[in-house]
Parts: C-alpha cells; structure tokens; sequence
C-alpha cells in the first residue's frame, strides 16, 4: 500500500494561505463543502461546468428520491440557510430531483457567502501542481494545485489552489453497454438509439418512447425507475412495449426487502417485482451485450444468453448499467485508488459491495480520502468510484471532515459519526454499478 502524508494539514507556505479551496462541482456535496468551509471563514471557489448549479440533478429532475428530507439537508447548509430565514421541508417527505434543487439546493448557492465564489459554465478539464507533473517530488507538497478550464465560449484559464475538492459525481460518464466493461462493438452506428439513464419517459422525452419496443440495461434503482415510468405510458399508449434486459440471473438489486428503512426505496423494488410478475415488464436475463448493430431505425443487441449465442432487437435503448469516475482529468494527480472498485485505496474495503450493503459503511473522513498529493479528496459519489448506492449523508460528512482537516482542527476532523438507515439489498457480488436516487 502507498504511504500516505496524514499530517494535520497540508504544508502551509505563504503563498497557499492566500489561496482558496477549489470546489469541483455545485451540486449537494459540493455545496455542502461550501457550507462547511464558510463556517470555517476558509476562502474557496466553486468551479461548475453547467450553466446553472446542480446541473447534472436538473437531468433527472423528474425522478422522486427515496430518500426523505432529513436524510438529504448537510448541517451547516442548514445552519446558514436557517440564519437567513429559510425553512426546513417537511422531514418526512421524498422530494423529486427539482424539488430538492429548488427548495434547497438554489437557496444555499444564492446565499451572499457562497454565490459571490460560484462560477457557472466553468468545466476543469485537468488538475496538476503548478509547475509540477506527477513524476517530480522536490517540494511537491508545497506547491499550489493547479487547475486549467474551459469556459463554455472556448475560454480556457487557470486557476491556483491550496487544495481541491473534487465533487463532480459521476452521471456524466456512465458505464457502457458491453459487460465486458468496454463499449460494444458498433456502438458509433446507433449512438442516437442508445439514450442515458433515467430519460423523462412521461414529461419532455414522450414523444419518443410512444408506440416503440424500449429496453432498459441494468440492474439497479435507475432502471427500475424507467422502467415503471414505460409502464405507466404503455397503459395509456397501447402500442408501447418494455423489455428489461439484465446480465445476471436475477436482478437483486432491485428487489425489495422489508428490512430497508427507506420505504421508498423498498416500494420501488416491489413495484419492479410486480410488474415483471405481471408479463407487463418482458424481462431477458443472463444476457451478455458485445456488439450492437443498426436494424432498420432499430437497433440489435447480441452477445451471449446462458452462454449461447443470442440476439436482442429493440426500437431504443436506455442504459442504466451505472456509472463511473472520470479520472482522466487527474492525470498528473497522485492518486491511491483501490484495483476494483477505483475508490480511495482506504475507503474501499468500507464500501466493497461483496460486503457491505449501503447502509453498513463505517464512518469516514479526510484519513480515508486522503491521496499521496495531500489536499487532494475525491468526495461525493465519485469517491465510491464504481461501487453502489452511495447516500448524501455520507458525502456530507465527508466534507464536514475534511473541512476541520484544513482548519487544523485534528479533533472534529478525526471525530466522525455516521449514522444511516438500513438499506436492506443494494448490492450483489454479481456486479457494480451505482444507483439513483439518494
């Protein structure tokens, strides 16, 4: 294992105390990393590549979670949001993705403290150190981060930081198709067939499921919400039909469990559960994608079922396989990521699927998303890089604790408390693959 530099803070130069925390991202994890950096009088910049804050929420803005309120507020947003009159939503309700951005999320990033340090349509397209590849170490760790971005009129700037929060998520890089982790072949030729998970089924994107044969990859809480969606338009547009493929030979992931604490959750499986009971859902499993084909305006899948060759032919597409970290932008970062799962080489083991449901992870903080280049976290879902089903309260205390980290405040820092609702069965030896919704 890479030995890693858990000192109480970054080495400290003149020249860093000057400069702010780079925050990646704006939205809930990211913003909560404000928040708690605000707390601390900690200067810091928000860097979002969107041309409004939770960009990537506002995607699947449709979408209920199933997680309530008071699962889903960070503390000290709820501190400084509370000091400016606002008032907390009803801590038992579920919100839908634009709920919780505009009833929370816009609220906290137009507080006076935090709006003046946002910068919108601002994507970091690399982190490094200033003047500093990954090979050079002389007085690495004195040296400032350095990110380079692109501004969405073609732009490009840099910026210094002292240290960097990196909570850009992952809904932006799902995983492919192909299950052997790669995009299947001839995937180019149908790329307008194949669409991102969680589509707006019955609001903006109607017109193109209506009267078509859709299937849906995948095996997690993301499929199964478009596939309830289709559903509900094939009751009322008779011609729609909904074909659930899956790699493994049951999708356990989704099922339901009378031990999950979030009922949401739980009734979203059974709902799945029902539904495939029902022949309403045409449900394909075993089946193994590696190469696409255009048919017509359709699109073939083929690969392997059980072992024995087969072939899948579909209208479109949906994608729901989960999602991935984009690391390539943090090429010149020294990085200590787990083999499997490409989280935080510490964090893994706490969050391996093949042991923990998402509600048994053990606390955690800056220790365990420490990287060989101090200052540097990946926090959010991406620090579960390829692991399932991460929750926002988890993602808020670790920023709480990296926010104490760089305060030099070792005793919060190091004192970190979790406490999650029981999750039932959210993961499966099977595969990985990340979920909505928290």
């Amino acid at each position: 294992m890479t030995m890693l530099d858990l000192s109480p803070r970054p080495t400290t130069t003149e020249r860093l105390t000057q400069l702010p925390v780079a925050i990646i991202g704006s939205g809930p994890v990211g913003l909560a990393a404000a928040a708690e950096l605000t707390e601390r009088d900690i200067d810091f910049v928000v860097l979002e590549a969107g041309s409004m804050i939770a960009a990537s929420i506002r995607l699947w803005g449709h979408i209920r979670l199933f997680t309530p309120w008071r699962h889903l507020i960070d503390p000290a947003a709820a501190r400084l949001l509370e000091n400016a009159g606002w008032t907390t939503p009803d801590q038992d309700a579920t919100p839908t993705g634009l709920e919780f951005v505009q009833q929370y999320l816009e609220p906290l990033a137009s507080l006076g403290e935090i709006a003046s340090r946002i910068q919108l349509d601002t994507r970091v397209v690399a982190v490094s150190r200033e003047r500093m590849d990954r090979t050079r170490s002389a007085g690495r760790a004195a040296m400032p981060f350095l990110l380079r971005t692109q501004r969405t009129d073609g732009a490009v700037e840099e910026f210094t930081a002292r240290s960097v929060i990196d909570a850009s998520g992952t809904y932006a890089t799902p995983n492919p198709l192909g299950s052997s982790g790669l995009p299947p072949i001839g995937s180019d030729a149908v790329a307008d067939r194949i669409l991102h998970a969680l589509p707006d089924v019955l609001g903006a994107d109607r017109a193109r499921f209506v009267g078509r044969h859709t299937t849906v990859v995948g095996a997690g809480h993301s499929a199964a919400n478009t596939l309830i969606a289709l559903t509900q338009l094939a009751e009322q547009e008779p011609d729609t039909r909904v074909t659930w493929l899956i790699r493994n030979a049951s999708a356990v992931r989704v099922t339901s469990s009378s031990n999950d604490q979030l009922s949401a959750r739980a009734r979203l499986g059974s709902h799945v559960d029902n539904l495939a009971a029902e022949g309403r859902i045409e449900l394909i499993d075993g089946f193994e994608i590696s190469s696409v084909a255009p048919d017509g305006a359709a699109i073939s899948l083929r690969g392997t079922r059980n072992g024995t060759p087969a072939r899948h032919d579909t209208d479109l597409v949906v994608n729901a396989t989960g999602f991935r970290p984009d690391l390539d932008i943090l090429r010149e970062i020294r990085l200590d990521l787990d083999d499997v799962v490409e989280a935080p080489r510490l964090l893994a083991p706490l969050i391996d699927p093949n042991m923990h449901s998402c509600g048994t992870v053990e606390p955690h903080g800056f220790r365990e998303l420490t990287h060989p280049d101090p200052g540097f976290f990946l926090v959010g879902m991406k620090s579960y890089g390829r692991a399932p089903t991460f929750l926002l309260a988890t993602g808020y205390e670790q920023v709480r604790s990296i926010a104490a980290w760089l305060a030099g405040d070792m005793l919060a820092a190091t004192k970190v408390q979790l406490t999650l609702p029981a999750t039932g069965v959210c993961s499966t030896n099977l595969t990985i693959e990340n979920s909505c919704c928290s």
